[in-house]
C-alpha cells in the first residue's frame, strides 16, 4: 500500500478519499485554489498545496503544477477523483512519466474511451449492442444534417469528448439542427477543448442504467451491479439508485458481461462504469464508458458492503481485486439525492452565496449507514460561481426500496439549507411523484411530471407565519431580563392586547396579530382568519406550535433560522422564506427598475443574441451566459427595442448586473 498519495481535486470526492485513505494508514496531501484555501477538503489531508488562481484553468486543471506538488511532497500516487483531470489521458501519461501512479486506468483506456465515436466502433467490435447513429470523423455541417435526417428525428447530439450532461442537445425537428449543432459545439469546445460530435436515435421513454466495473493489473474484471440514474434534469443526473428496480437476473447479469466485455476491451483497471440506454422492455445499448469513479458510486457501496475508492487503492497498488464475481453480493435498497445550489423553478439555473445555515439529518454516517452525507463543504462555507453547484449527496439505505424511500424523505426533510437556494424541496417533490415512487422511470420522468414539480406553494402561510412569531416571542424572552417594566409580553391587568407583525413572503405582504388575553391564552389572525394559538419552544430554533383548539388542534414541530430580517422556517409539510418588516425602516422602497435585463447568476458572457435597435419579443433569447460549466440562455422579460448593451463577449459579470437595456 501507499504511505502518501496526492488528492487532484475538491470537493466531497477529496473529503471521501482523505477519509478512506486515513483508515488504511496512507497520508494525503490537498491541491486547492486561492478560492478553496479554507475548504473543507484542505482541512481533510495532512498537507496542502496552492496551485493557482480560483478559475480551474487557473488550478485544477494546471496538471504540471499538480505534479510538481506531488513530487515535492513525496507522495507515490494521485487520485483524480472525478471531473477536472480524472479522464485526461494527457494526464494520466504525466503521471507515469513522473514516476506517479494514476489511481485510475491506463491513458490507453481514457484515450479509447474518452472519444465516444471511437469507444463505439470498439464496443462494436466488442460486441456490445448499440443505439443506431453516426460516430464518424467528419464534421462538417451538412453531412451530419444529413445524418441525422437519416437517422430519422429526434435525435440526440453529443460531444464526442463530452461527459456530465455538456455539450448534449436533444432536437426533435429538422428546422431545429443547425441551432442546437452550432450550440452544442460551443459548450463543447469551451468544456473539453474539442467540438467533435456524434448523433444517434434519441431512444423514447429510454432508463439511464449504469454498471459499476472494476479491473486489476492481474487481468480480472468484475461488475458490481447495476445503478439506474434516470431522474434527470438537463441531461444530468438528479436521483440514483441500487438496484434498479424491476431488473431480472438475467438481464443483470446480461448487462453486466455486457460491461465487463466493454471494460476487458480496452485493458479496463480501476473502477469504471459502463452507461446503456435502456428501452421500457428491457433492450440495452451501450452509451459511453466513465473511465473514473462515479458520484453517485455510494448507492453501490451500501448495498454491496464494499469500500470502492479501498478498492481503488488496492488495485492501484498492484493487489488483485478484493472479491471475485462470485462472491459479491447485494443486499436492501440505496438511493442518492444530489443536493444543488440552484433553482429548479427558474430553470435550474445555479446559486451562489453563503451556506449561513447546514444542517444535516440525525444519525449521520460518513461510512454507509441507514442515512450518510458526503459533503465537501459546512455551514459558514461558500458555494463559489467557479465550481460545480453540487453541494452534498444524501444517500439512504433500506431492506427494501419503500424502506429506502421513505427514509429519503425523512433525510430530504431534516435537511435545513439557508442563505442560498438549493433543490431540496424539489428532491423531496421528486421522490414523491406517482412515476418514482411506482418505479415508473424514465429520463422524461421531470418533465412529466412538471404539474407537481414545479411552481408549488410552500408551507401553509398559517404555520410559516405561526412559526415566525414564535421565533420572535422566543428571541425577546431569551432577551429579557427580571426588570418586569421592560418585558415585551404585552401583559395587561384587564383586557386584551393585540400585537402587530408585518410579513413579507414571495414578494406579497401580510398583516399578522397576535392577541393576548389576561387569563394568559393567545390568538393568532392569519389573513382573516382567527385561531387559539400556544407554543414551547427550545431556544429560538426549535418550536412546538398548537394551532386551534379541540380535536381539531394541529401540532407542528417547526426549526427556525433568522439572517436580520429574513426567518427561514422548517416543518414536516415545507419550508418557506418570510421576512418580518419595519414598515418605518422600508419607507421610500420599492421603486420601479424597468427597461433592464439583469444576470441571474455570476458567469461568463458567451454570447448576446440581440443587437441595439432591434426589436424583441417577450421571451425572446437575448443572451448566453456560462455558469458552473453550463450554458444558461437569458430571455426578453417584455416586448422592446434593444437600446444598448452593457457588456462585451467574454466578460466575468457579476450576480445581478445589468446586461442590456431594453427601450419601448
Amino acid at each position: 500500500m501507499f504511505k502518501k498519495i496526492l488528492i487532484a481535486n475538491r470537493g466531497e470526492i477529496a473529503c471521501r478519499v482523505a477519509a478512506t485513505a486515513r483508515r488504511l494508514g496512507v497520508k494525503t496531501v490537498a491541491v486547492y485554489s486561492e478560492a478553496d484555501a479554507a475548504a473543507r477538503h484542505v482541512k481533510a489531508c495532512d498537507e496542502a498545496v496552492l496551485i493557482g488562481g480560483p478559475a480551474p484553468k487557473d488550478s485544477y486543471l494546471q496538471w504540471q503544477r499538480i505534479i510538481d506538488a506531488a513530487k515535492a511532497t513525496g507522495a507515490e500516487a494521485v487520485h483524480p477523483g472525478y471531473g477536472f483531470l480524472s479522464e485526461n489521458e494527457d494526464f494520466a501519461e504525466a503521471c507515469a512519466q513522473a514516476g506517479l501512479v494514476f489511481i485510475g486506468p491506463p491513458s490507453s483506456a481514457i484515450r479509447a474511451m474518452g472519444l465516444k465515436a471511437e469507444s463505439k466502433r470498439l464496443m462494436e467490435a466488442a460486441q456490445v449492442p448499440l443505439v443506431p447513429g453516426y460516430h464518424g470523423a467528419d464534421q462538417d455541417p451538412a453531412l451530419l444534417r444529413r445524418e441525422a435526417d437519416r437517422i430519422g428525428y429526434p435525435v440526440l447530439i453529443k460531444a464526442s469528448a463530452g461527459g456530465g450532461g455538456k455539450g448534449m442537445r436533444a432536437v426533435f425537428k429538422a428546422e431545429e439542427f443547425e441551432a442546437a449543432l452550432a450550440s452544442c459545439k460551443r459548450e463543447a469546445i469551451n468544456s473539453f477543448g474539442d467540438d467533435a460530435v456524434l448523433i444517434e436515435r434519441y431512444v423514447q421513454k429510454p432508463r439511464h442504467i449504469e454498471i459499476q466495473v472494476f479491473g486489476d493489473t492481474q487481468g480480472d474484471c468484475v461488475y458490481l451491479f447495476e445503478r439506474d440514474c434516470s431522474v434527470q434534469r438537463r441531461h444530468q443526473k438528479v436521483l440514483e439508485e441500487a438496484p434498479a428496480p424491476g431488473m431480472t437476473e438475467a438481464r443483470r447479469r446480461e448487462m453486466g458481461e455486457a460491461a465487463v466485455a466493454a471494460a476487458k476491451a480496452v485493458g479496463y483497471v480501476g473502477a469504471g462504469t459502463v452507461e446503456f440506454i435502456a428501452e421500457q422492455d428491457g433492450r440495452f445499448y451501450f452509451m459511453e464508458m466513465n473511465t473514473r469513479l462515479q458520484v453517485e458510486h455510494p448507492v453501490t457501496e451500501a448495498i454491496t458492503g464494499q469500500d470502492l475508492v479501498e478498492w481503488q487503492l488496492r488495485v492501484a497498488a498492484g493487489e488483485p481485486l478484493p472479491l471475485k464475481q462470485h462472491e459479491l453480493t447485494m443486499h436492501g435498497h440505496a438511493i442518492e439525492a444530489r443536493i444543488c445550489a440552484e433553482n429548479p423553478d427558474g430553470g435550474f439555473l445555479p446559486a451562489t452565496g453563503r451556506l449561513d445555515v447546514a444542517r444535516w439529518p440525525a444519525h449521520v454516517s460518513f461510512e454507509r449507514g441507514h442515512v450518510r452525507i458526503d459533503a465537501g463543504v459546512g455551514e459558514g462555507d461558500e458555494i463559489s460561481p467557479y465550481y460545480d453547484s453540487m453541494v452534498a449527496k444524501l444517500i439512504v439505505w433500506g431492506e427494501d426500496r419503500a424502506q429506502a424511500l421513505a427514509r429519503l424523505d425523512a433525510a430530504l426533510r431534516d435537511t435545513h439549507i439557508v442563505g442560498l437556494q438549493t433543490n431540496v424541496a424539489f428532491l423531496r417533490r421528486c421522490a414523491a411523484t406517482a412515476s418514482f415512487a411506482g418505479a415508473d422511470l424514465d429520463t422524461g420522468l421531470i418533465e412529466r411530471e412538471r404539474a407537481v414539480l414545479f411552481d408549488q406553494p410552500g408551507l401553509p402561510l398559517q404555520i410559516s407565519a405561526a412559526a415566525v412569531v414564535a421565533h420572535t416571542l422566543a428571541k425577546e424572552a431569551s432577551l429579557q431580563t427580571r426588570d418586569p417594566w421592560s418585558a415585551r409580553d404585552g401583559w395587561r391587568m384587564y383586557g386584551a392586547s393585540a400585537r402587530r407583525f408585518d410579513l413579507e413572503a414571495g414578494g406579497v405582504h401580510h398583516e399578522v396579530l397576535l392577541s393576548r388575553h389576561h387569563q394568559g391564552g393567545m390568538q393568532l389572525t392569519v389573513e382573516g382568519q382567527s385561531l387559539p394559538f400556544a407554543v414551547n419552544s427550545a431556544g429560538t430554533e426549535s418550536h412546538e406550535l398548537l394551532l386551534g383548539e379541540g380535536l381539531g388542534q394541529q401540532r407542528v414541530m417547526v426549526k427556525t433560522y433568522a439572517q436580520g430580517e429574513r426567518v427561514a422556517v422548517f416543518a414536516p409539510q415545507g419550508s418557506a422564506v418570510l421576512s418580518e418588516i419595519d414598515p418605518i425602516a422600508h419607507a421610500g422602497d420599492g421603486a420601479a427598475e424597468g427597461g433592464r435585463l439583469t444576470a441571474p447568476m455570476p458567469g461568463k458572457l458567451v454570447a448576446f443574441l440581440a443587437q441595439p435597435g432591434d426589436k424583441v419579443s417577450k421571451g425572446q433569447a437575448l443572451a448566453v451566459m456560462e455558469a458552473m460549466k453550463m450554458e444558461h440562455t437569458i430571455n426578453a422579460p417584455r416586448d422592446g427595442v434593444v437600446a444598448e448593451l452593457l457588456f462585451a463577449v467574454g466578460d466575468q459579470i457579476g450576480d445581478g448586473a445589468e446586461l442590456l437595456r431594453l427601450g419601448s
